[in-house]
């Protein structure tokens, strides 16, 4: 049974700098390329960025350059660094497959991040 668990969002001021964690169970971590996204309140769910199995990673045009996404396969872990955070950032994190219309995995239950001052 996969489960994805997400951790470590909070309130933060414009600026700021949280680091997210999702960690996986019941998948074979490191064959998966992930993706973390975010939605918004009254909007979509987007990606903002992923990582391929290899380390390669993307990112949406409204994160590049403050976000960082990286992999510990040992750890069957996520992680999503966010630096210098806009209130526009403000959602629930999620992470999932890069392409979950694929592999159809639940969602976990996110992880808010509220930046305002």
């Amino acid at each position: 049974q996969v489960q994805l668990v997400e951790s470590g969002g909070g309130l933060v001021q414009p600026g700021g700098s949280l680091r997210l964690s999702c960690v996986s169970s019941g998948i074979i971590f490191r064959l998966v390329a992930w993706g973390w996204y975010r939605q918004a309140p009254g909007k979509q769910r987007e990606l903002v960025a992923s990582i391929s199995i290899g380390g390669r990673t993307n990112y949406a045009d409204s994160v590049k350059g403050r976000f960082t996404i990286s992999r510990d396969n040992a750890k069957n872990t996520v992680y999503l660094n966010t630096n210098s955070l806009q209130p526009e950032d403000t959602a629930v994190y999620y992470c999932n497959a890069a392409d979950p219309t694929t592999t159809g995995w639940p969602w976990g239950q996110g992880t808010l991040v509220t930046v305002s001052s």
